[in-house]
């Protein structure tokens, strides 16, 4: 299994927009095979960081939800979402196994 962990600092004057752009991402990106859980959700000790948690069945689908124009578009410098950040958006991507019964 695939765990994506991603965060983007929106500005005071851009968390809405920035909101309404993940939330899009979000639902898009549920329905892509391979998806088993997508969401965004407003850091608790931060109110302008949006951050993002997904699990993908196995590297291949997420690769090629990454290839997806819609999904570039989302984190590339060129994208609505970046324009309304403060500052970059950050992605991490770990690849995990179930931890054994004890």
């Amino acid at each position: 299994m695939i765990i994506v962990r991603g965060f983007v600092h929106a500005r005071a004057d851009s968390i809405e927009a920035a909101r309404r752009l993940s939330l899009e991402h979000v639902a898009r990106s549920r329905r892509e095979p391979g998806c088993l859980e997508h969401g965004v959700a407003v850091d608790a000790d931060d109110a302008l960081r949006l951050v993002f948690f997904e699990r993908w069945s196995d590297r291949a689908t997420l690769d090629a939800h990454f290839r997806l124009p819609a999904s570039r578009d989302f984190v590339t410098a060129l994208t609505a979402l970046t324009a309304l950040a403060a500052r970059p958006p950050h992605i991490e991507v770990y690849e995990v196994a179930p931890a054994a019964a004890r």
